[in-house]
Formats: structure tokens, sequence, C-alpha cells
């Protein structure tokens, strides 16, 4: 009777949970699953099987050398198809879904950004009595509409991070919570910011090797690009100046001290802007969590539904998501969604690539409350479709603008943010969503996701410029030849983007993870 819910089951299942394993190899977003990759992709597993074939064909040790390299830039799903022995498949977590909603995010900011230098997406539906295409639409824009899935991503976010440590606090396990929370303070700046530094220093080298030089007359160049134009990094005279320019701009990076609209932004990649967003909304959680773990469960919301109002009455929209992804993990938690013996939404077995056959589970009856669920759903994905544009001149649209606040600076994500808690909400209690987002090939995207968030704009600017300059010159760059020059590219685009982020994922992104816990249990105090 006193507010807490002391649950039966003991930590050792939620560590499994795919959102906080200390093994997690999570993108941006969270602390999420990738249970067994030191077993799925580790050195020794590929090398030992070219080393293998190379012993069988006696090549030379060059031979050997270059047939392990050309092994390890396979995408990660090849490299599991032409392995001799096959990795062994998990079953997925119950939060195993929100890596699938993440990775789709991902793939989506991805195509936002690839598409609006060519056409104006912003715009909705009819507006302005014109723009009346069909991929303009409610839930069909969803498939390119950044700032929604940047929302998904901050909830998701929130849940993540507090997952576990509302675990330990309901349990009043209090010393668990502790460390808990010291490991994840000390872990959230390395997770965050270690890939991307890298990333950019790889921007750097392109650029000092001249690759960048290629395609900057195409970046500025309206014949071709006839929308937003991005900043393209610049060349410095000398290497010294570059490394100069480079460490000022990661010294800005990390933009913790201020609430500037895309601060810390980097002109190495301007897509990173939700990074310092997202460490600064992160140290905020903590201290939350801090500050309310010894109260009750009914006192504690109370605490976060003030917090939620005073913030996003102070416009910090990023903030205010945070805090209802921390709402969320608690209301699953009260409800038993974690729970061993809890109802899962999917039996599917934990598959590494987007092309397994995995055996299939008797279907399952749709309960009403899953039909509710997913009816539910609906308007909060119609609430995301708000354009970026803004209401104004937009069907259906312009009725609702009436009702966002006059000090809500950004209105474009004023119902964007309402349908992403909503969408979070829904997804949780729909065994048939979950079952998409559980499916092999989003959990794929799931686990490049922070890989394809830092790898889409150094490939786009440098081999993808190349790519749609070359198909635009087939294609034209009049009328509807413009549109098939740019479905052309899409098509050689996407495939190399998503190889890039696989790559990245397995030499940079794991491998940051692991130093991070390496670094954290070498200089930690113990018990």
């Amino acid at each position: 009777m006193n507010g807490y819910a002391v649950t039966r089951t003991s930590f050792s299942h939620e560590e499994k949970l795919s959102l906080i394993d200390d093994r997690s190899l999570s993108d941006v977003e969270s602390e999420s699953a990738r249970i067994d990759l030191d077993g799925r992709f580790s050195t020794i597993q590929w090398a030992t099987t070219v080393k293998s074939y190379c012993g069988g064909l006696r090549l030379s040790s060059w031979s050997s050398t270059m047939l392990r390299a050309g092994n390890f830039l396979l995408p990660s799903f090849v490299q599991h198809r032409c392995a001799r022995e096959r990795f062994r498949t998990e079953k997925l977590h119950p939060t195993a879904y929100l890596d699938g909603m993440r990775g789709l995010a991902a793939l989506f900011v991805f195509f936002c950004h690839y598409y609006y230098s060519a056409f104006k997406i912003a715009e909705g539906w009819g507006h302005d009595n014109a723009n009346y295409e069909i991929w303009r639409l409610p839930f069909i824009r969803l498939l390119y509409s950044g700032p929604s899935m940047v929302c998904i991503f901050f909830v998701i976010s929130g849940y993540a991070l507090s997952l576990k440590p509302l675990k330990q606090t309901r349990s009043r396990s209090f010393d668990g919570f502790s460390k808990t929370m010291t490991s994840f303070v000390f872990r959230r700046f390395f997770r965050l910011y270690l890939p991307p530094m890298i990333s950019t220093f790889g921007v750097l080298i392109l650029l000092r090797f001249g690759i960048y030089e290629m395609t900057r007359d195409f970046a500025n160049d309206r014949k071709y690009i006839h929308n937003v134009i991005e900043h393209h990094p610049i060349l410095e005279k000398t290497m010294r100046k570059q490394l100069r320019h480079w460490l000022k701009e990661m010294y800005e990076f990390v933009h913790i001290w201020g609430w500037e609209k895309y601060g810390g932004a980097t002109g190495y990649d301007v897509h990173l802007w939700t990074i310092p967003v997202e460490f600064r909304c992160s140290m905020m959680l903590f201290l939350v969590m801090f500050g309310t773990a010894r109260l009750r469960t009914g006192a504690r919301f109370l605490c976060l539904a003030i917090l939620m109002w005073f913030v996003l009455r102070s416009d910090k929209w990023e903030m205010f998501l945070f805090l209802w992804g921390m709402t969320l993990a608690e209301l699953d938690l009260i409800r038993g969604a974690h729970e061993p013996n809890a109802p899962q939404p999917s039996s599917t077995p934990l598959t590494l690539l987007p092309l397994e056959k995995t055996p299939e589970s008797p279907p399952e009856k749709r309960s009403p409350c899953n039909l509710l669920w997913i009816a539910l759903s609906i308007p909060a994905l119609y609430l995301m479709s708000e354009p970026d544009a803004g209401t104004a001149g937009n069907p259906g649209w312009e009725y609702l603008g009436t009702y966002i606040p006059e000090w809500f600076s950004d209105k474009y994500r004023y119902y964007q943010m309402i349908g992403s808690i909503m969408f979070v909400f829904c997804t949780a209690r729909s065994t048939s969503w979950q079952r998409v987002f559980n499916s092999a090939v989003v959990q794929y995207f799931g686990r490049i996701s922070y890989a394809l968030y830092l790898m889409h704009g150094p490939v786009m600017h440098t081999v993808g410029y190349m790519v749609e300059k070359r198909a635009w010159d087939y294609t034209g760059t009049e009328g509807s030849s413009y549109n098939w020059g740019m479905v052309l590219a899409s098509v050689i685009d996407i495939p190399l983007v998503i190889w890039a982020a696989d790559i990245f994922w397995r030499a940079v992104d794991a491998p940051t993870v692991r130093f991070t816990k390496w670094l954290e249990t070498k200089l930690s105090v113990e018990d």
C-alpha cells in the first residue's frame, strides 16, 4: 500500500531485456539489445571461415589477407548466409519491438535527407490548393517525415534509459539503482559521442583526399538540386588548419550548456544536431530519476506531470518526450509487460539478416483489446503526419493548427510530438504492431540504426552525389525525367548507405560500446 510494486522476478531477467543489456550495442536512442553480437560477428568466426577456404586453395598470405578484407566488406547478413556453421538464433525479448521501431525511424530520417534536396516534401497534401501528389497524404508521408521520426527517437530514449532504474526503484533495490545510474551517467557521453567523432574524422580524411571536392559543384548546382542545398564540409588550406577546424567543431559539438535550436550542429555532418540534444536530455532524465527514486508511485507520477507541464510550457519539446518515455516505461512495469510469464507478442527467433527464414509460429487470434490499440494507433499516425511546413493552407490541418499554443515555437512539431507518444503507447499494447517491428528485416535496421544515422550524410555527399549526377545526366532534369533520374539514383544510393552503415556498425559502433564498458570496468572501484 506504499505505492511500490515489488516484483517477484529477479533482476537476472531484467538484465536480459533488450533495451538495457550491458552488452548492448545501442544506437543514439537507447541501451538496446544486441544480446549475442560478440558470438555472431566476431573477427574469429568469419576469419576462421575464410581461413579454411584459404588453406584449401593454398593461397599466399597476401591473397588470404585480401580475401579476409573482402569478406569483412560483405554485409553482415551475407556473411551469415555464407558461413559454414549457422549461427544460433534466440527468441526476441519483450522490448525488441522498440529496436525495430527505432530502426525504421532511422531509415525514414535518411529518406527525408535524401529526397528533400530534390523535392519539396515539407508541404502537406492540398497545400495552397496544389501539391496533390499521393505521397503527400497523411500516413504515406511518414515514410520520409524526418521530424516525426526524431520525436519517436526521443520517446524511445526516455523509455530505454528509464526502464532498468525504474524496475530497481520499484523493487527497492537502491544499491542496484545507484550502480546502474552511475554506469549510465559515465557511459552515456562515450556511447553518444565516440561514433560521431570517428565518423566526422572520416569526413576530414575524405576532405583531404579531395573526395568532397569532386561533388562540391554539384552540391550547389540548381540544375540538379531543386530544393534544399545542404552544407558541404569545408576544405581548409592545410592539414593542420583542417585538424584545428575539426577540433573546434568537436568542442562545439559537445553542446550541453545551452538550448539553442540546432545548437552543437557540426559542419562535418549537419544531420548530427540531435546528438547534443540526446546527451543533454539524458543527463536531465538521470537527474529526474535520482530525485524521484524513493518516491511512491503516485507521487512520482505527480512530479513527472508537473515537470512535463513545466518543460512543455518552457518550449522544451525534446525534454517533454524524454519524460513521457519514462512515464510509458513505468506504466509498462506496473502492468507487468516485461514479466517472464506475461504473454509475449511474438515467439519469432531473433535473426541476423533481412533474408532469413524463420520457423512459422502458430497464428495468434487478435483479441478485442489488440484491435482497439490498432484502431487508436491510426489517429496517432495521422498526428505524426503533420506537415513539416506547418498547418496553414493544408486541408484538415489548418483547423487543428488553431489549437497549437502561441508560445510553442516549432509549431510543426506539436502534433508530431503528441502522435509519437500515442503511437509508442499503443504499440506497447498491440501484439500486431509488435509483430511488425519484430520482423527480421525491421530488426536488422534496428541493429544498424545508429550507424545508419551517422553514415547517410557522408555517403550522400560523396558517392551519392556522384551517382545522382550521372543519373540526371542520363535521364535529364526537366519534367518527369528529373523524377526518373532520382528513382534511378535511389536504386544505387540506398543500398550503398545501408552497406556503409552495416560496415560502420561492425567496425566502429559495436567496438565503441565494448570499449566503453571495458573502460568503466577498469576505472571503477571494486565492491
